[in-house]
């Protein structure tokens, strides 16, 4: 769902800066739900297995509010390894995503 990036099925309309913005909106809030669930869990913080979930939670959240940033900044749907247009597809599964599928994969 990058910026003036068609999406399928969508009649041919560009993704708004407005339509980036709710769809990192809905994100971010289901992984902060998900963080306060973590929370109210009752688990002893020594956990490992807690501590590693909401570590991991913790990171996602950080992306999107990257993610919010790129928006704001013009450069939200270009990867930032290769500058080039990621793919609308990629955007709709991960929306936080930095970097296209090609770039990422090198980077792991």
């Amino acid at each position: 769902m990058a910026l003036g990036t068609y999406r399928p099925g969508s009649g041919s309309a560009p993704l708004s800066a407005h339509e980036a913005r709710q769809c990192l909106e809905h994100e971010h809030n289901s992984r902060l739900a998900q963080l306060t669930a973590l929370q109210e869990t009752g688990a002893d913080p020594a956990d490992q297995l807690v501590a590693a979930q909401r570590e991991a939670v913790q990171r996602v959240i950080r992306e999107i509010e990257a993610a919010f940033g790129r928006v704001r900044d013009g450069s939200y749907g270009t990867c930032q390894e290769c500058a080039k247009p990621i793919p609308a597809e990629r955007l709709e599964i991960l929306p936080y995503a930095r970097h296209c599928v090609g770039c990422q994969s090198r980077k792991a």
